[in-house]
């Protein structure tokens, strides 16, 4: 909608995550004023907070894996499951995928995909609904720091779990308390700058996993 990319063009500046400058992003560069206006946002268009202005570590350690690793990806049909801003489904097209969708639940955030992706001249489609218990069309799953909040786990671990029966499904995640202690295969580890707005700290240790079914 109109509305939706002009509050992002007005609220953001085009530009990198410390970990992937190959992609340019519409971030928010000072937190307190987007969050302030995702507040009036949200009460006037019941939204979510303004999770994808922000390149969080997950979707910054998917992103740096899959540039560096396109082998990952080659040829596949990719899904990006809670995408924010798309950081990882944009290095997926990058890539070589043979087709990438980013799903998410926030009006703003499909904005934020379609246009981060516009402006890496990317093709990414950005699905608009619920994908957990929906069929598994999808050879590769990607999640980035999907597991912080223990409503929002119990409601996708399950059916990630049935999606790794036929599919390759990847968790990349920081440390967030309701990551489960079992099921999961290190692959690789990555140091991703933070700010301390967003973070206790000013460095995250994120680890991709492989989901086992």
């Amino acid at each position: 909608m109109e509305a939706d990319a002009r509050f992002i063009a007005e609220h953001t500046e085009v530009a990198t995550a410390p970990l992937v400058p190959e992609i340019r992003l519409h971030l928010a560069t000072e937190i307190t004023p987007i969050w302030q206006a995702s507040e009036d946002w949200v009460a006037q268009h019941d939204m979510e907070p303004p999770f994808w202005a922000f390149a969080w570590p997950g979707g910054q350690a998917i992103a740096r894996h899959v540039l560096d690793h396109p082998a990952l990806v080659a040829g596949r049909r990719v899904l990006d499951f809670a995408a924010g801003g798309g950081i990882a489904a944009i290095a997926c097209v990058m890539a070589g995928a043979a087709s990438v969708e980013a799903a998410e639940i926030d009006r703003l955030a499909l904005a934020a995909i379609r246009a981060n992706a516009t402006i890496n001249q990317v093709n990414v489609g950005a699905l608009a609904l619920d994908v957990v218990d929906g069929p598994v069309r999808w050879d590769l799953i990607l999640c980035g720091d999907v597991c912080y909040e223990a409503p929002m786990t119990r409601h996708i671990l399950p059916w990630l779990q049935h999606c790794a029966r036929t599919a390759e499904v990847l968790v990349a995640d920081p440390g967030r308390a309701y990551l489960p202690t079992r099921g999961l295969s290190e692959i690789a580890r990555y140091e991703v700058p933070t700010s301390l707005e967003l973070e206790d700290r000013t460095m995250r240790t994120t680890t991709l996993y492989s989901l086992l079914a």
